[in-house]
């Protein structure tokens, strides 16, 4: 994708209108209105719908009078004619087009055909398209307005993205009513071609976008979309409302777009994932629109509520209460300041209520304690209307004082006519202001959730204890055989062998042909034992009478196998039946839980925890999480039962082993990453037992996959295939592999050897230490976006991690900038070399354009290195620099770097 096209788009030095001068085109006419209005400064060029450019016929002329490059090009015409007006956008080099007809895929078969032709006349990107069926795009800083809408936004630092045009109509209207500014409205239609993904990383590298707010009903290039909101979450908040939770509402939203809507759960769970905010009302988007619009980002949940009045005080903390908080304790301190400023009978706590009378003065004084305060991360301002107050008045002071506080401050005005003088104020002071409390706290809350759900994403996760180790060979000849069979079901004995080929402790489970050979097994288990019948037909076996528990000698063996094979046939006439499983029977678990794995349409695999058993479907205790998965996002999947409080230990239950849960879902993601062909896989029941997980029961399901793994997921994969050893003189043998979230201890003690001039090498300032934001940054990649090595000694007791080097793509995810570092230990021996050379390769293979770094001039080992790796060397913007660049599209076919 080319962000540089994008950029042009929105910031074009000049723009064509396709339809604007026809006397029908309606729509072009107010385009180009919009945009001489707006006060756009460069050459607008309206170009006659009617032309022979619309008609396919001597299509080049009617462009071809524009002396000047058109960057941006707005379509306002017939579905059918929009191919050709494309293909000449191309003939001109033309950046974008925003298609802004309609009568696309979300009219049938015939607006599919249109749609494929528009973007085959784009020739896959050289032209990028915005739309069909959208209503503009507008960008406040280039004083662009190139839609239908009736007006332009003010000018901010928020970002909307939006599918529908009514909804960006709408959020438009609100944001004039409510003086919130925007950089940047976006309205994307049915997504031909640009889409969330492509949005969201341009508008994250725009310094002037904050936030973003978006309203989805479906997505696009669903990995594409994950590795951008990834990136840009981390650093900007991101806010979305996502339509079609229902069933009606998806269908609703598949109509509308032309695209089916995904489980909406899933939604929930990659949007966390991403580190985006859901929210699920139109109201709440408009909430989340007035305070990410004003000054103040969250510092932590601690709310302070300032009001005249008890109730509404009380409101505010109940509210507080429903999202997992409390008001803050206020401290001492505080409250002898208050003391000082307050009535007598001021509550003396949080809420903190001035009473009925109180003045504007009075308001002033609390909220600058308040504000002071360091216990007090927000501050809610309520104001109930009385008698002897000016409710404007208060208004106009606080505008005054609280709009350049560096913390969240929200207001909340209650009632009608009296006080929307006041809410007018504060709009027009850029302070939030909410019309009841708990609008007020919810959008707070909202605030805090993303910087707690970044905080969390950014947590290093713990390593396992053991090593994971899998017999994939295994694995690959059971799901090969499954997909050979016509059900593509494994039988139960296969199924057990798939996870246990994965170190998933299963129930030894053993298949028999006839009530002889079952009684023999039984016998050879052990008794109790558990007897169920074996098909691959027969998917819910409880239905077919198919489970037989605590039999206790062969006998009873025998004759349950007689009558659960002829019970199998009268309920399933047509299936295949194998015969019977027989396994041991285990007697009173701890409790029964659910693992699984179901391909989403959307999103690919999704791994599933929960309360397991029969009930399972009825209790619907679960939650859902996209693989892979590490110890830190294992726990966070089991923490979002309520059967997890029981495997935490309750009462008489003991505590189930945590780790050997946590690795078993790890397991279970890393089978699902390695095998796109695994549609479904349930583990149901798995028992604890004696804190230990067994699973009792499993069911795969396979169909041939499409694509090769990895490229099945929606979050990328650590990428097991650049792993290499290399001997080092003096050293030994070395694993080069790619960087891990768990090596964060590694890269600690890596740092820790380092010498304070090698450090301001690699970091050009005299840094103490890696903080966890940086460690965070360092190792938690994303694998599609960056390339990262490191070189780690095995040998001895403990893993040792001797260098490390990246090569990572900047905004225009076309170049990427490189780095290395190796521990003063270690350094001459070729280490750095190794791991740069390695980075270098597979950016080539990735196709990474230029690759560039800055190296001081006394950093010679560096330099030495650069001109061996064929870097260009020239002095650098600052003194004592020296800028490395390698231009990837220049080298010769097949070479490789070596160190």
């Amino acid at each position: 994708m080319s962000i540089e096209q994008l950029d042009c788009m929105f910031h074009p030095t000049s723009i064509a209108v396709v339809g604007a001068s026809d006397r029908s085109g309606s729509v072009g006419q107010a385009v180009m209105r919009n945009l001489i209005e707006g006060g756009f400064k460069g050459p607008v060029y309206p170009v006659n719908a009617r032309h022979p450019l619309v008609m396919g016929k001597n299509a080049y002329s009617a462009l071809s009078h524009i002396e000047t490059p058109v960057d941006l090009v707005v379509v306002a015409t017939p579905m059918e004619t929009v191919p050709e007006i494309i293909a000449d956008c191309r003939r001109i080099k033309a950046a974008g087009a925003v298609v802004i007809s309609a009568g696309g895929k979300e009219t049938g078969e015939r607006g599919r055909q249109h749609e494929a032709q528009i973007y085959q006349a784009a020739a896959g990107g050289e032209v990028r398209i915005i739309g069909p069926n959208c209503l503009g795009i507008m960008c406040t800083a280039a004083r662009l307005n190139a839609s239908f809408a009736a007006r332009m936004p003010l000018e901010g630092k928020l970002a909307f993205i939006s599918q529908s045009g009514a909804i960006c109509a709408a959020i438009l209207d609100y944001s004039v009513k409510e003086h919130i500014g925007f950089s940047h409205f976006i309205s994307l239609g049915s997504m031909l071609d640009v889409d969330f993904g492509d949005i969201i990383d341009y508008l994250g590298g725009d310094p002037k976008v904050s936030s973003i707010i978006m309203y989805v009903e479906n997505l696009t290039r669903h990995r594409s979309f994950m590795s951008a909101a990834r990136a840009v979450s981390r650093v900007k908040p991101i806010i979305a409302l996502k339509a079609g939770r229902t069933r009606a509402g998806a269908v609703a939203a598949a109509s509308h777009t032309g695209a089916m809507a995904g489980e909406d759960a899933v939604y929930d769970a990659a949007f966390e994932r991403a580190g985006i905010v859901r929210v699920k009302t139109f109201e709440e988007l408009f909430d989340a629109a007035e305070i990410l619009s004003r000054k103040g980002r969250s510092r932590g949940p601690g709310l302070s509520i300032l009001t005249n009045a008890g109730g509404p005080g009380v409101m505010a903390a109940d509210a507080l209460v429903d999202y997992g908080a409390e008001p803050v304790a206020l401290s001492a301190d505080t409250i002898d300041q208050l003391d000082a400023v307050l009535p007598e009978y001021w509550s003396r706590g949080n809420p903190v209520d001035m009473l009925g009378d109180a003045t504007a003065q009075r308001y002033a004084d609390a909220a600058r304690v308040l504000l002071k305060a360091r216990e007090v991360q927000g501050l809610l301002v309520m104001l109930a209307p009385q008698a002897m107050i000016d409710a404007t008045e208060v208004a106009r002071v606080l505008s005054e004082q609280l709009q350049n506080a560096s913390m969240p401050v929200l207001t909340s005005w209650l009632g009608g006519m009296d006080v929307e003088k006041g809410r007018e104020l504060f709009n027009q002071a850029g302070i939030a202001t909410f019309d009841t409390p708990e609008r007020a706290v919810r959008a707070f809350m909202n605030l805090h959730r993303h910087a707690r759900d970044i905080e969390m994403l950014q947590q290093i996760p713990p390593r396992l204890s053991t090593r994971i180790h899998v017999d994939r060979a295994a694995a690959g000849r059971l799901v090969e055989n499954g997909l050979a069979s016509a059900s593509g079901l494994l039988t139960e004995t296969e199924a057990k062998a798939l996870i246990a080929a994965y170190g998933i402790p299963v129930n030894p489970t053993t298949a028999a042909a006839s009530a002889d050979e079952a009684g023999s097994m039984a016998q050879d288990c052990g008794f109790p034992v558990v007897m169920k019948i074996l098909s691959r037909d027969i998917t819910h076996k409880s239905d077919a009478g198919g489970v037989a528990l605590n039999l206790k000698n062969a006998d009873e063996v025998k004759q349950t196998f007689t009558h659960m094979v002829t019970n199998a046939r009268s309920a399933f006439p047509q299936a295949k039946i194998d015969g019977v499983t027989i396994q041991p029977m285990i007697q009173t678990p701890d409790c029964e839980l659910i693992l699984g794995v179901k391909k989403d349409a959307d999103f690919g695999p999704v791994i599933l925890f929960g309360m397991g058993g029969v009930l399972a479907e009825l209790l619907d205790d679960r939650a859902i999480a996209l693989p892979p998965l590490n110890r830190l996002l294992a726990a966070r999947l089991m923490e979002g039962t309520r059967i997890d409080r029981l495997l935490k230990g309750y009462r008489n239950h003991p505590p189930a082993d945590r780790e050997r849960l946590e690795e078993v879902l790890i397991r279970l993601a890393q089978l699902t990453t390695d095998f796109p062909q695994i549609t479904e896989l349930d583990i149901n029941p798995m028992v604890i037992q004696n804190g230990q997980p067994i699973a009792v029961d499993a069911r795969v399901a396979l169909k041939p996959a499409s694509v090769q793994a990895p490229m099945h997921l929606a979050v990328s994969p650590y990428p097991a295939q650049y792993e290499s050893r290399v001997n080092v003189a003096d050293i030994g043998e070395l694993l080069i592999r790619p960087i891990r979230p768990d090596d964060a201890p590694l890269l600690v003690e890596l740092f820790d050897t380092l010498s304070p001039q090698s450090i301001y090498y690699r970091f050009f300032s005299p840094v103490k230490q890696l903080s966890p934001t940086m460690l965070a940054r360092f190792t938690q990649i994303d694998y599609d976006r960056e390339v990262a090595l490191v070189a780690i000694l095995e040998s001895g007791p403990s893993e040792k991690m001797l260098g490390a080097a990246r090569v990572i793509l900047q905004h225009n995810l076309k170049d990427a900038e490189f780095a290395v570092l190796v521990g003063d230990p270690w350094q001459g021996k070729g280490i750095g070399a190794n791991l740069l050379a390695t980075c270098l390769n597979i950016a080539r293979e990735r196709r990474f354009r230029i690759i560039w770094g800055t190296v001081l001039a006394e950093n010679k080992g560096m330099l030495s290195l650069g001109r061996k790796l064929g870097f260009t060397i020239k002095r650098g913007g600052g003194s004592g620099e020296f800028d490395l660049t390698l231009d990837m599209t220049q080298l010769p076919p097949g070479v490789s770097f070596k160190a």
